[in-house]
């Protein structure tokens, strides 16, 4: 078929869903400075203005014990390894209290696919966090891992779910979503649910008016074609979301990271995405993504550099100053940012920086960040 590049891009500002096949021949052929403008274009009717959104959480593992067996990954160890563990209540206190201490709210809970832990140590789990701490958000596992709950109870993702929610759980990341091809998953995480489960279980979530984000892992063994499909399947979900539901709430794409991975080793996958071809990406993910309201920019991944010029092409939202971060880091992120490192990044581009919790509702910056804040101001006066 014949496409046209000026044509693709006004059905893109007229928020019309693009195939698989034009949004790579959009990827492939059309410039950058075109995909920037119409990412930011349709950045501004989602969210129109200059506020960049952040948030303040604490990314933890309840154990790095994990059956995946994913190729990208450094963090997980093997039942009975000599460095397995699963955090203790009380590691949890102290990094919950720290974090409230920072200014945070909420904590991103995740960890492996550990075989012995079923649904009920989950609920027991958030259910004694909730106790202790009335006011934490708990943003907690990922489809992968309501996959592999649901399959140790021969239960259902629907009463997987509604056991956690009824027990603490605020909202369900958009985790282990990777590429949601099964060509491409059975090569990188065969352990780990197909593409497929992924969708349905973040489909029960939305039923169940749980909000989620959704992901994407790139430049690894996908093709461009695939990339597209990804975006078309989440699409997809979105729009069968029930009215009184958000959904995926945001969209989050970053580059694979293979510092020491068995897929580097393996000589499989790429990793060769430039700055240029991240902010090309966030300009698609708007583009093939015109039903989800946020796009985030990973900086974690990509750079303070990079990730501004993101939010000139699409994204409204700079994600967080990440207190705790074990799962990407080992693969090589090495990136990181304090409470007044992000706001001034996000400022130094031309945008109003605005604190935010997990549902996108804006929150005033804590009072001892603001005091940290002139604190440092005055060291530097003085």
């Amino acid at each position: 078929m014949n496409f046209s590049i000026s044509d693709l891009l006004e059905r893109a500002l007229r928020l019309e869903f693009l195939s698989p096949e034009e949004g790579l021949f959009l990827f492939e052929n059309a410039s950058t400075a075109e995909l920037m403008y119409v990412g930011n274009a349709i950045r501004q009717h989602h969210v129109p203005g200059n506020t960049v959104t952040w948030i303040i959480d604490r990314n933890s593992n309840t154990t790095n014990v994990c059956i995946a067996n994913c190729k990208f990954c450094n963090f997980y160890r093997r039942p009975g390894h000599e460095e397995s563990y699963i955090t203790t209540i009380e590691e949890y206190k102290q990094k919950i209290e720290e974090t409230f201490s920072l200014g945070g709210e909420q904590l991103l809970l995740q960890g492996g696919h550990h075989p012995d832990l079923g649904l009920d140590y989950y609920v027991q789990l958030f259910k004694e966090l909730k106790s202790l701490y009335p006011n934490l958000k708990l943003h907690a596992l990922g489809p992968p891992e309501i996959a592999h709950i649901t399959k140790l109870e021969k239960s259902t993702h629907t009463e997987v779910l509604q056991a956690l929610k009824d027990a603490g759980l605020d909202s369900l990341p958009g985790a282990g979503a990777e590429i949601l091809d099964d060509r491409v998953r059975r090569l990188i995480s065969k352990g780990k649910c197909g593409g497929q489960e992924w969708l349905d279980v973040m489909r029960a979530a939305h039923q169940l008016n749980i909000t989620t984000s959704a992901t994407m892992m790139f430049g690894h063994i996908e093709t461009n074609l695939e990339r597209m499909e990804h975006f078309v399947a989440l699409r997809q979900v979105q729009s069968e979301k029930p009215p009184h539901a958000k959904g995926f709430l945001a969209f989050i794409p970053w580059p694979f990271m293979d510092e020491d991975t068995i897929l580097k080793k393996l000589k499989r996958a790429r990793n060769q995405c430039t700055g240029d071809e991240y902010i090309r990406m966030i300009a698609m993910s708007r583009i093939m993504l015109p039903n989800i309201i946020n796009i985030q920019a990973s900086w974690l991944t990509v750079g303070k550099k990079t990730a501004q010029l993101c939010l000139h092409a699409g994204a409204n939202d700079f994600g967080s100053i990440m207190i705790e971060e074990n799962v990407v880091s080992a693969a090589g992120a090495a990136y990181r940012f304090t409470a007044d490192g992000i706001q001034h990044a996000i400022r130094e581009v031309g945008f109003r920086a605005q604190l935010r919790n997990q549902q996108y509702e804006f929150r005033e910056v804590p009072s001892n960040i603001k005091q940290q804040q002139l604190d440092r101001q005055k060291m530097l006066v003085d």
